[in-house]
């Protein structure tokens, strides 16, 4: 098991993160959190090289993915970079990249019930206003998990807030910032069930972000 304990703030620079080899060739991760070795509840920062593939493989709760270099690809289309994917429970695919890629990746994580299959290429989506100077590409919404692309303006701070259900943040550009520590692209933030900070950046900076998903005990 790595970083299963749900109720530890975490903030890990992939960039720093040694590559890992996968079960199929020229497959690389970088695991950020695993319940079992290729089973389970498992975030990872994943590499194809170019013309690598994987066997057919089943997704009992669900694959979740955003594309953050290159070009994703199975038998259901060709995915580039800025591509938010979710696979429902139970969906089978054969993942492969012609010219190799880079993906963020979140397995067996979805609620049984949550079975909306999803294809965006927000490269191509209009940001919304949000609250303050922020925008906001929302992704997907089941219950009360949420999932969006949030741009910063520079110099935008956030007021003081708590998450109901936890946060978690995948910095895709620029630097994420809060009073207890900076975290440049490529940085990930998992906060527990009510912790509370005051997020600001001081350059324009999006982040991929979920909240109230992360498990907690009542």
């Amino acid at each position: 098991m790595l970083n299963m304990d749900f109720d530890q703030k975490l903030a890990i620079k992939t960039a720093a993160q040694p590559w890992q080899a996968s079960p199929a060739k020229g497959v690389w991760r970088k695991p950020l959190e695993r319940e079992g070795k290729e089973s389970g509840h498992t975030t990872s920062i994943v590499k194809y090289e170019a013309g690598s593939c994987f066997n057919p493989h089943p997704h009992p709760l669900g694959e979740e993915i955003f594309v953050l270099e290159g070009v994703f690809s199975d038998e259901h289309g060709d995915y580039p970079a800025g591509t938010y994917i979710r696979n429902p429970p139970n969906s089978v695919h054969a993942p492969f990249s012609k010219e190799g890629c880079v993906l963020f990746v979140k397995l067996n994580q979805f609620d049984e019930k949550d079975t909306q299959t999803v294809r965006i290429n927000t490269r191509e989506t209009q940001w919304q206003p949000g609250q303050g100077g922020l925008e906001v590409m929302p992704l997907h919404t089941f219950e009360h998990e949420h999932t969006a692309l949030v741009k910063w303006p520079k110099g935008e701070r956030f007021v003081p807030h708590k998450h109901f259900g936890g946060e978690e943040v995948l910095v895709l550009s620029g630097e994420f910032c809060d009073e207890f520590g900076h975290y440049p692209q490529g940085t990930w933030l998992r906060s527990p069930h009510m912790s509370e900070h005051t997020p600001y950046v001081n350059e324009e900076t999006v982040i991929f972000v979920k909240v109230g998903h992360v498990p907690f005990r009542y």
